[in-house]
Formats: structure tokens, sequence, C-alpha cells
């Protein structure tokens, strides 16, 4: 039976504490979690984050797909927010739920390096006073993600 798999791209907050509960609620023997925040960088208001739907959640439905066939996972929850987010609110949630521990380390390690690099986000920062820059991609996610190659 296909693992339980939830994944939703949303403007809406969500609750690790929940998306925990419904990963520790299948008969596995470890749940592993990533809560990314939106930090500040020296004076940072808020972040903004487009994406284009339908297409954001088929690639990381894809690289979902990608995890449950190199680990034997149970369950897996990834939910990424879009929209103007404030420093400190919760931008990405990855979940995984495995029999072992190792399983589920390894594939939620694995799904945060591939969606900081493959999901078709564009983040925009803004400051207070208005002004703002495109996030550029750095190189040192793609030799992250490239890593899980091997």
């Amino acid at each position: 039976m296909p693992a339980p798999i939830s994944v939703r791209v949303t403007a809406d907050p969500f609750d690790p504490g929940a998306e925990l509960a419904r990963l520790e609620a299948l008969p596995g023997g470890a749940v592993a979690s990533f809560t990314g925040l939106v930090r500040d960088d020296g004076g940072l208001a808020a972040l903004h984050l487009d994406h284009y739907p339908g297409m954001t959640e088929r690639q990381i439905e894809a690289i979902v797909a990608q995890a449950c066939e190199r680990w034997p996972l149970l369950g897996v929850t990834v939910i990424h927010r879009h929209g103007t987010l404030a420093v400190g609110e919760r931008i990405v949630f990855v979940g995984t739920a495995s029999s072992h521990r190792v399983a589920a380390l390894d594939a939620c390690a694995f799904l945060i390096d591939w969606l900081k690099v493959s999901a078709p986000f564009w983040k925009r920062t803004v400051h207070a006073d208005g002004s703002g820059d495109w996030v550029e991609a750095h190189a040192a996610d793609d030799d992250r993600a490239a890593g899980w190659r091997t």
C-alpha cells in the first residue's frame, strides 16, 4: 500500500504539531521533520513568495515520489506557503515517517534539499522602507541537493 502523502501549497499558516501528530499516528517507529522560518537577514521585514499554481504542486509531488522510491516511507507531509510572510513566520514544513530513523531522517533531508533548489517559487525580500530584492539561488544549495544523486 502506498504511503499517505500530503502536499499543500497555501497562503495559510500551518501547525507543525498537528502535522507531526498525523505522522506519529502511522504504525512506524520514526518521524523526522523540518520547519523553515522567515529569517531576519539584516533588516528584513518580510519575504514575498510567488509560485505557479498547479506546476508547483506537481513538482513537489515528483520530489516526494522520488523520496518514496528511495526510502521505505510510511507517510510524507510537505507544506509550502506563498504570499507575504513576516520575519519569524513559518514558510515550509517537511515531515517523514518510517519504521526506521535513518530512512525518516535521510528522506526529510533529501526533500528539503531538493525543494530548496527545484520547487518553483520566486522570492522577494521586503524591507521596512518598502524596498526589496529578488532572492538569488545559492550554489551551496545546488551542491547539497546534488549530493543526493550518489
